[in-house]
């Protein structure tokens, strides 16, 4: 192991400064990462406990550990960039380096590095954090969403492999909600598991919420109109009729209580079922989203790490970052995640990490077919805005309740045309 001067000189001159014994002397004492708490309490431990604890071993450098809530990190990020004042270095999520552009340091050259190392990067997640032709953010994983749903019940229902087509869940789903086993979808305003279907039912009809060039609504039309069809359907015929007010605890909290045989989820259900409910676990599998007429996909929720501005020393900031991102921390770190997140590298389509629980798979599959919420549109403040006003996932939660197909995409076309007006 080298001693903590060969370590900064190493890292520092690898990040274009020349490194002097006043620097050395002058590195901070410590820095503050920022990121949303996990499910998946391991993978937040191995970071405080062993992680955190080896890099101030080498460095002398104090690495102080801050988990946000879930759902609180946009509004701590917010405070942050605000104030220019507290965490050095902050958890992003979705197109957040986007909305953050001006109080985020260029990370292009980690970017690149990391890259050539243990790339290349997959291209879809650039759109995610390369804002302007420079990286605000390094990719650590995507939180998937995919079908989680109850083998044994399926099979009850004669149904013995998970449908491929919406159409062909849609009937696997009328059975099962005949023997007592409807299917649990939130149409709510939770911040995950509503976007994780809804978004790639509508893709996947060919349905579309703006043109590439970020301005053209495209909401209005027949494929938009098939999609919310479907969903009157899938939820009539499938579901619990609770789903309309669900956040994203509620489905994981019927599937526990066996009230639903089917969600959108990320792999975090059957995390925690193997830990406290072992008897569900055995019967618990996941699948891709099902396709449509148009193709399959899944909602990009890409987890990355960016340096703020207002940092006082960006190179020890950047140093720690590559540390971090070696893959002999990478690929710890990954491994104490049960595949939580699944990278966006090339060098981890193989990785250890995926051997030892082959129902986590089909996240890794899933990476090829995910786009970010607003595709084709390019991330930009207004897609943001079209999140946050959750105008999709209302469009298909007011036909649930009744509402006519007609009004309720011309309700949505309305607001997003107002939203993406001159942007």
């Amino acid at each position: 192991m080298c001693t903590r001067r060969e370590f900064l000189t190493t890292t520092v001159t690898a990040a274009g400064a020349a490194l002097s014994p006043r620097w050395a002397h002058a590195a901070p004492k410590a820095m503050t990462v920022v990121r949303e708490s996990s499910f998946i309490k391991p993978f937040d431990d191995y970071f405080a406990k062993t992680l955190a604890m080896e890099y101030e071993k080498l460095t002398g450098i104090k690495i102080v550990y801050e988990a946000v809530s879930v759902g609180g990190m946009l509004t701590r990020l917010t405070t942050v960039a605000e104030t220019k004042s507290g965490p050095e270095i902050v958890g992003t999520n979705l197109n957040w380096p986007w909305l953050f552009d001006q109080s985020l340091v260029d990370v292009s050259d980690l970017a690149t590095e990391i890259g050539r190392k243990i790339g290349p990067w997959h291209d879809n997640v650039l759109d995610a954090v390369v804002v302007n032709k420079k990286w605000k953010a390094l990719p650590w994983g995507n939180i998937g969403q995919l079908e989680v749903y109850r083998t044994d019940w399926f099979k009850e229902a004669g149904v013995t492999k998970f449908p491929d087509t919406w159409e062909d869940l849609l009937a696997a789903g009328r059975l099962l909600k005949k023997k007592g086993h409807p299917f649990g979808f939130e149409l709510g305003h939770g911040f995950g598991d509503n976007h994780g279907w809804l978004y790639p039912l509508l893709w996947s009809h060919g349905g579309r919420e703006v043109d590439k060039d970020g301005r053209t609504v495209l909401i209005d039309s027949d494929e938009t109109a098939k999609a919310v069809d479907f969903c009157r359907r899938f939820f009539k015929e499938t579901m619990l009729e609770d789903v309309l007010g669900w956040t994203d605890v509620n489905n994981n909290k019927a599937y526990f209580g066996e009230q639903i045989s089917c969600t959108n989820n990320a792999s975090s259900i059957l995390v925690v079922a193997k830990r406290d409910f072992p008897e569900i676990a055995s019967v618990t599998d996941h699948s891709l989203n099902p396709q449509g007429p148009k193709g399959r996909f899944h909602i990009m929720q890409a987890a990355s790490h960016a340096i703020m501005t207002h940092a006082p020393d960006h190179a020890a900031a950047k140093a720690f970052l590559r540390w971090l991102y070696d893959d002999k921390q990478l690929s710890r770190w990954l491994a104490a995640g049960e595949a939580y997140y699944a990278p966006f590298l090339a060098a981890y389509e193989n990785h250890p990490m995926w051997n030892p629980e082959p129902r986590y798979l089909p996240y890794k599959e899933s990476l090829k077919t995910t786009r970010l919420h607003g595709w084709p549109g390019p991330p930009s403040h207004a897609m943001s805005e079209s999140v946050a006003k959750y105008v999709l996932v209302d469009m298909f939660a007011k036909a649930c309740q009744g509402e006519s197909t007609k009004n309720v995409i011309a309700t949505a076309a309305a607001q997003l045309k107002q939203i993406y007006k001159a942007k």
